[in-house]
């Protein structure tokens, strides 16, 4: 159950036992498990490492040290991580959408056309989308950029999504965290939730995406232009990549009505996302455009940071956050 936070089964078993019974020596330890005692002794030096226990070098004895500091700095690492792999897949979103991009517009010379095609129109693009939509067989993932969904997306999406549920399709979707300030899209996850989809949220969405029975995907063409159309993929080397970003994401994702968990320094995720933006030197408007949220929002979220951090300036914000240990 631990195994998240570096701790395997055999130091789990080690470190429980030891909270019952503190002050055992290896020996001990190993009869109470019926495990090798060399194996043991193994798990003690590794809980040892993480700080959870202290062993005396002299009786050999061990001694658990308070849970709440070790574990804190476990999850707060565990969680450190976390932010820094779904940054890395979103780079990696990032990239794929760019080489996608070159490859529908030139295709390489002897691999088959037929494996990404371009789709112009926003009009043909979403009647292709819907067409996918409606013959999916067993699953539809996507990724929903930006906050507010479009009135007009979500009414042509409702009958698809019920018929697809009612089909038995898994469909799980990670909207931008910022989704929540608009009511239209908060009531319409909430009806496609209770037919039985599933919805996450996470502070920045790296591209929309949708991916149907794992055979087929919709890109954009320009994460950064809706207008320049979408690419359809169907190169399962391709598809595997989307799949493995989408299931990055939906690892650190925040479930649909449950509030955004906050680390142990007290951040949510989306000041956690701030205050990496407000390192790298990006602007108010920057880091609002890229999570999904009003200047005023992000500015009243900067000036708290500040506070909390004795900051002067936003970017010495970033940078004391780091140095702290927050991110």
């Amino acid at each position: 159950m631990l195994e998240a936070l570096g701790i395997q089964e055999p130091a789990e078993a080690v470190y429980r036992l030891l909270l019952e019974r503190p002050g055992c020596g290896a020996k001990e330890l190993a009869d109470g498990l019926g495990r090798p005692e060399p194996e043991v002794r193994e798990a003690l030096d590794r809980l040892a490492e993480l700080k959870l226990v202290r062993v005396d070098d002299t009786s050999g004895t061990a001694e658990p040290l308070t849970p709440d500091v070790g574990f804190s700095f476990l999850l707060s690492r565990a969680e450190a991580e976390l932010g820094r792999s779904r940054r890395r897949f979103e780079q990696a979103g990032r990239a794929v959408a760019g080489i996608l991009a070159s490859y529908g517009a030139q295709p390489a010379a002897g691999v088959r056309h037929d494996l990404v095609d371009r789709i112009t129109g926003l009009d043909t693009v979403r009647e292709r989308l819907e067409d996918l939509a409606a013959n999916a067989r067993t699953e539809c993932l996507s990724l929903l950029a930006g906050g507010a969904q479009p009135p007009d997306t979500m009414d042509a999406s409702r009958p698809l999504d019920q018929l697809a549920l009612e089909r038995g399709v898994r469909i799980r979707s990670i909207y931008q965290e910022s989704f929540r300030n608009d009511p239209p899209t908060v009531e319409y996850v909430r009806w496609y939730r209770d037919l039985g989809g599933e919805a996450r949220t996470v502070p920045v969405v790296p591209l929309l995406m949708v991916i149907v029975d794992r055979e087929a995907a919709l890109v954009p063409v320009d994460p950064r232009d809706g207008r320049a159309g979408a690419l359809e993929v169907r190169s399962p080397g391709l598809i595997h990549a989307l799949v493995v970003l989408f299931e990055r994401l939906w690892e650190s994702a925040t479930p649909f009505g449950e509030a955004p968990r906050r680390d142990a320094h007290d951040l949510s995720p989306q000041e956690r996302e701030l205050l990496l933006l407000l390192g790298i030197g990006c602007t108010d408007d920057v880091a609002a455009r890229r999570l999904g949220i009003s200047l005023r929002t992000v500015r009243r979220m900067s000036s708290d940071l500040m506070n909390r951090l004795g900051a002067r300036s936003r970017f010495e914000a970033g940078v004391r956050a780091a140095k702290e240990g927050w991110l």
